[in-house]
């Protein structure tokens, strides 16, 4: 498992337009993006104890949690994803998930996913009945990501963040959002061994400082 450095600053509109003008001189955008960005949908897990969620608030050390994600509206594609975060520095696994496989995690149905071949689809399963980690909340919001190959950077900038609330109905496109508290804008910056100077020196936000911000944990808050 690779473990990369990683970095968060919530920032406001005007940093936003600063950091995009900034970023597009120096970075290409990722493969994926269309017009210079892409739409997300999660689906997030916990446990019936919520251990993701206080774990993140709590700052524990190492944590871990679940999520299903597909891009533009496209469930063509979804993939199952288990984030880590040990002393600092976070890593990611991630395998294609099919659509029967997503109706049966959605829906609870979780003994369809007893015979899968997949390890992580396993580690899922296992967790389910265990830890009786559940689908809480969807998350969905806007990504314009940037990519540099010298340290393998990966920069985003990430606004427009909604909240499915209570709804777990991940493959319905008319499930209901809001818009999370506070209309959160936040820049993260992905590197492994090293920084390179010149983009180091180009997201320098004055006054912002790196923070532990969730997009889970903002869009927890109203259940």
């Amino acid at each position: 498992m690779d473990f990369r450095h990683e970095w968060k600053h919530q920032i406001g509109y005007a940093d936003l337009l600063a950091l995009r003008s900034r970023l597009t001189a120096v970075m290409p955008w990722d493969i994926h993006a269309v017009n210079g960005k892409y739409k997300v949908r999660s689906l997030y897990f916990d446990s019936l104890e919520d251990q993701a969620l206080r774990e993140k608030i709590d700052g524990v050390n190492c944590r871990e949690k679940f999520r299903i994600r597909y891009y533009n509206d496209n469930t063509g594609f979804i993939q199952l994803e288990k984030k880590s975060k040990v002393n600092g520095l976070c890593s990611k696994l991630q395998v294609e998930l099919s659509y029967a496989e997503v109706r049966a995690i959605a829906s609870g149905n979780i003994h369809r996913l007893a015979d899968s071949r997949k390890s992580l689809v396993q580690e899922l399963y296992s967790k389910m009945n265990i830890q009786g980690l559940r689908p809480k909340t969807i998350v969905d919001y806007t990504r314009e990501p940037f990519v540099y190959t010298p340290g393998n950077v990966r920069i985003t900038l990430d606004y427009d963040i909604r909240t499915g609330m209570s709804c777990t109905d991940f493959l319905n496109p008319a499930c209901v959002t809001i818009a999370a508290e506070g209309a959160p804008i936040i820049l993260e910056v992905k590197w492994d061994a090293f920084l390179p100077s010149v983009i180091r020196d180009i997201i320098q936000v004055p006054g912002t400082h790196s923070s532990a911000f969730s997009k889970y944990a903002v869009c927890r808050i109203y259940g």
